[in-house]
């Protein structure tokens, strides 16, 4: 008799930690799963932040860009205004070597 007590004893301790053990796995579960979603709200800002950065970044380098190319004409019409400032002077040291 004493032998099925101290049987049903250690089953039910067997059981007991049985239990505790899916206890503490369901607990763990539970919190993996709230860190998970945690994350992903944190990746999901990111994202959104990321992509803001992205759109800041081209708008700069069209900005620049469009600088550059308004620099570029500036140069050409000083360029061009030169030219026509050559030529006249040309013209103007011909028509003087011509008389003299």
């Amino acid at each position: 008799m004493m032998e099925t007590y101290a049987e049903y004893g250690a089953i039910g301790v067997i059981v007991a930690l049985f239990i505790l053990m899916i206890m503490n796995l369901i607990k763990s579960q539970k919190m993996q799963n709230d860190d998970l979603d945690d994350i992903r709200q944190d990746i999901a800002k990111m994202s959104s932040k990321i992509e803001n950065l992205h759109t800041i970044n081209i708008k700069l380098i069209d900005r620049h860009v469009r600088s550059d190319e308004a620099a570029q004409r500036h140069r050409e019409d000083i360029v061009k205004e030169m030219n026509d400032v050559t030529d006249d002077l040309s013209y103007i040291k011909g028509r003087m070597n011509g008389k003299g």
